[in-house]
């Protein structure tokens, strides 16, 4: 059996109608650039997620580097984040001239240790930037209290937990703002780079808007020095598209992974991924820590198992961050799952008979 890591091709088939009509659409309107799409998507995304504004623009980096610029962050400044995440939560913050500060992860959910955040706050920071990882939500109650006991801003990376919640509360909505990928393979994905701010700060909104399109709210009329990072009409008209089935990709999403877990709990060489109380945790990634990893993934793989490491170097351990002389003391939990860590096929598609031979792939790997 074949089982691909995501089968974006699938999903397409089973929408195509949907889809086709939109990118025909666009096509016939030329509406390229801004436009409709991108205001209705900017509109029903915002309406969907419970928040006031929607800042469609071109990536889910540029999203972070908005929010930090727009915020006043820059040279002196220090951001606190997590060591285990892809580089743009980091590389945005060296971006504005600010100086990222790594923090470990707690060993049961992947996200950033709260009971390590505190200590790491000195007069220069600023603000700090959980990531939902993975689909799980940080400690966010408590890292919001944090925040607003030492005035910090509290910046949330939801590039890959669209629609998580914790007590019911969608990621993104406890700080000032959240940010948003709609990377191909995200639980909601554009058909190339796409992604939001969300925010319910009317002037910050404004702010982010203008910043992205050049400085300028109307054309031509510049207020500041901006950036071009804008949503496309193209992937606008997908995304918008693609949202009203969101919400059933992701209960399929959870569907497996409880059912991935039910498979996988015997197996004593694996440790299957946790999920933090009173959480949604919307799987984007269903990630276990295995024995013999490396072993592992190459066994999986030869038997038609397409499996992925996120991420195989923690962010202190690479090399854009070599001057920070990171050791494995430093982030310990971080350091450890850096070899143990193995991302198993994920997606709304995924059916139980792929799951049960992935599971008894892995079994027999152990057993073998």
């Amino acid at each position: 059996m074949q089982v691909p890591f995501v089968d974006l091709k699938k999903q397409y088939d089973s929408i195509k109608t949907a889809i086709d009509a939109a990118i025909e659409q666009v096509i016939e309107e030329t509406a390229f650039i801004g436009g409709v799409h991108v205001k209705t998507f900017e509109r029903l995304f915002a309406e969907a997620y419970g928040v006031k504004h929607c800042i469609g623009c071109a990536n889910g980096t540029d999203a972070i580097y908005i929010l930090l610029k727009m915020l006043g962050i820059g040279p002196g400044d220090e951001v606190i984040t997590t060591a285990c995440s892809w580089i743009s939560t980091s590389e945005t913050i060296g971006q504005t001239g600010a100086t990222p500060v790594f923090v470990d992860i707690e060993a049961d959910y992947f996200t950033i240790d709260i009971k390590k955040v505190e200590e790491k706050i000195t007069p220069r920071t600023k603000a700090i930037i959980p990531v939902h990882l993975y689909g799980q939500m940080a400690d966010i109650e408590v890292l919001a209290q944090l925040c607003e006991k030492r005035d910090l801003y509290l910046i949330e990376d939801c590039a890959q937990s669209h629609f998580s919640q914790h007590k019911e509360r969608n990621a993104g909505t406890w700080g000032i703002a959240g940010t948003l990928s709609f990377y191909p393979g995200k639980n909601l994905g554009a058909y190339g780079d796409a992604g939001a701010i969300i925010t319910n700060d009317d002037v910050l909104a404004e702010k982010c808007r203008m910043y992205a399109n050049h400085g300028a709210l109307i054309k031509h009329q510049h207020h500041i020095e901006g950036i071009n990072s804008r949503l496309d009409g193209m992937q606008a008209a997908i995304l918008g598209a693609k949202l009203p089935y969101i919400h059933q990709w992701t209960e399929q999403r959870i569907a497996n992974a409880a059912y991935y877990n039910e498979c996988l709990k015997d197996i004593p060489q694996i440790k299957i991924p946790g999920k933090r109380p009173d959480s949604r945790h919307t799987w984007h990634l269903y990630v276990i820590r295995a024995e013999r990893r490396n072993e592992l993934a190459a066994y999986l793989k030869a038997h038609g198992v397409e499996t992925a490491v996120h991420y195989p170097t923690p962010l202190p351990f690479l090399q854009a961050y070599r001057h920070l002389q990171a050791i494995r003391e430093d982030f310990p939990v971080s350091a450890a799952y850096q070899e143990q860590i193995l991302s198993l096929p994920m997606y709304p598609e995924l059916t139980n008979e792929h799951i049960q031979y992935v599971a008894q792939s892995i079994a027999e790997f152990y057993n073998s």
